[in-house]
Order: C-alpha cells, then sequence, then structure tokens
C-alpha cells in the first residue's frame, strides 16, 4: 500500500499469493503426515498395562471354546445343537456350534449318499 508503482505492487501482490500457496501446502502435508502417524499417548499406555490381563483372558476363552468343541463333538441331534446355538451369547461361541451343525449335516447327507448307494446296489 505504500508503493505507488503499479508493476511492483503487482510483484509484491505475486509474492503474497505464492507465500500463501506455500503455506497451505506446509499445511496440508503437516494435516497428511498427522492422520497417518500411529497413534500415541495413553492409548499405547493402557494397552501396556492391559495386555496381561487381556492376554490371559484370551487364553481363557480359547481353553473354553477347545471345552465347548470337545462338548459338542458329543452330541448327534441337529436340533440340541440349535438349541445350544440360540443360548449362545457370544459370538465365537455360536461359531463353533455352526461349525458343528454343518459337520453334523455333512455326516447325515453322507450316511443318507451311502444308504442310497447300498440299496440301488442290491
Amino acid at each position: 500500500e505504500a508503493t505507488v508503482d503499479l508493476a511492483e505492487r503487482r510483484q509484491i501482490r505475486s509474492a503474497i499469493r505464492e507465500l500463501q500457496r506455500q503455506e497451505l501446502e506446509q499445511d496440508e502435508e503437516a494435516l497428511a503426515s498427522k492422520r497417518f502417524r500411529p497413534e500415541r499417548g495413553s492409548h499405547r499406555q493402557d494397552n501396556k498395562e492391559n495386555w496381561l490381563r487381556s492376554r490371559c483372558l484370551e487364553e481363557e476363552q480359547q481353553m473354553a471354546l477347545a471345552a465347548l468343541s470337545q462338548q459338542l463333538e458329543a452330541i448327534t441331534d441337529v436340533e440340541e445343537l440349535t438349541k445350544l446355538l440360540r443360548a449362545a451369547g457370544e459370538y465365537e461361541e455360536r461359531k463353533v456350534i455352526r461349525a458343528a451343525i454343518r459337520k453334523l449335516r455333512a455326516q447325515e447327507i453322507e450316511a443318507a449318499t451311502l444308504a442310497g448307494n447300498i440299496q440301488s446296489s442290491r
């Protein structure tokens, strides 16, 4: 605003625009680097403090699922397995029970196929 020369004013304005553009680029780079930076602070500390407890809980859950799968192998009725499935609360339990139902149905289909083959061969 202090200069009267129009050419000098144009140079100053273009220099100001260039500085603003560079500042925007730096801000964008800073935001991008923050977005992809791994989390810091209390979250990591919580993980360190709760690691042992979560590990124990995970092991207990694995042992419970192993016991459940052994128990399910003894069951040979799809209806009974379906009742257990409806009563199950946790996702992993339902997953194991559904797998047992699929296995039992596959065995029934295989037995029926074998029985059909034996009868047709007679």
